[in-house]
């Protein structure tokens, strides 16, 4: 899609918040997530928000059309977890297609409504692809460092119904997301690129990793630039940081990748570090404040969300983009 593209090179784009913080305000019960399609499953549903596509779309639609209404010009699939393999957990790897498939789909509706009330601000969609539960990198047993729970060859199969899904529902972006080991990103992106070929399809692609602490690296080791090079064979669309730290942690790793990347920059870093309760307290102004320095110092061509992001940081963000894109130039 070479829309996105042309409109990169003349501004930045806002990306939506947070899909988890905003569900958590509805409060939902176990049968929200089996209604019409899982009421026999024998297995608690409860917190599998993706199944929230399939079992109560109008909740998701609501969501989406919030973060649309705040500014944002792309919004994420309700698909994070939308692979068999995170989808074991709950017995439901058969459902897997249907997640992404019906996630792209309502984030298209949406989208379109926003876009046909204001052309000249269209809306995009990012079909989200999570880093599963599991990593090809790290032993999960401390006593044999050899084991892995799964293989490179199942995560690309995982990865390719997730892509198939996301692209057939109608999404404009796949992004690779929350990437906290770089082999289990190369599964996605080996998958997107097979899925695409079988497709004919070119869309763009978004990469985007996670630093997990004042370290500096992933988890599993990587420095940032580290995990550019790894991925900076794909032609893509951008590459960036969410996740795991606040915005004024992020910036020295963003900072890296302004400097030595060959493709645009997002981030959408969490709304703080999470409290003892595990709430995050960083209020929209306070974010975007810090915001304000990536804007300065031309890091990003895209910025957004995550932990802890409501449609009022988004508005935040998107009011400061505005104002600073619009202002008088001297």
């Amino acid at each position: 899609m070479n829309e996105i593209r042309e409109i990169l090179k003349k501004r930045i784009l806002i990306l939506d918040g947070a899909m988890g913080t905003m569900i958590q305000r509805y409060k939902l019960e176990e049968n929200d997530f089996r209604k019409g399609w899982f009421e026999d499953h024998p297995y608690s549903l409860k917190g599998n928000n993706d199944l929230l596509v399939l079992t109560r779309p109008d909740i998701i639609k609501a969501i989406h059309a919030e973060y649309l209404e705040a500014g944002a010009d792309i919004i994420e699939t309700n698909t994070f977890s939308g692979t068999t393999i995170a989808q074991a957990d709950y017995h439901l790897e058969k459902s897997a297609y249907d997640i992404n498939f019906y996630g792209a789909k309502i984030a298209r509706e949406v989208c379109n409504e926003f876009t046909k009330a204001n052309p000249n601000k269209p809306r995009f969609v990012a079909g989200s692809i999570g880093p599963t539960n599991m990593t090809l990198s790290i032993s999960p047993d401390v006593n044999d460092p050899g084991f892995r729970s799964t293989t490179f060859d199942k995560m690309v199969v995982a990865y390719s119904e997730q892509v198939t899904g996301l692209i057939k529902g109608g999404s404009d972006i796949l992004l690779v997301e929350t990437i906290f080991d770089t082999l289990n990103a190369k599964a996605a992106l080996f998958a997107i690129e097979n899925v695409q070929k079988e497709l004919g399809t070119d869309l763009p692609i978004m990469v985007s990793g996670t630093i997990t602490d004042a370290s500096g690296r992933t988890l599993s080791g990587q420095t940032t630039e580290a995990f550019l090079i790894s991925v900076q064979h794909m032609n893509l669309l951008t590459i960036g940081l969410n996740c795991a730290l606040g915005a004024s942690a992020l910036r020295p790793y963003l900072q890296v990748l302004k400097n030595k990347a060959p493709f645009h920059i997002s981030a959408h870093p969490n709304a703080g570090l999470p409290n003892e309760m595990g709430e995050y307290d960083e209020t929209p102004e306070m974010m975007a404040a810090q915001i304000k320095t990536f804007l300065d110092e031309g890091l990003v061509n895209i910025i957004g969300g995550c932990c802890g992001t409501t449609p009022a940081h988004i508005k935040a963000m998107a009011d400061l983009v505005d104002s600073m894109t619009n202002s008088p130039k001297n």
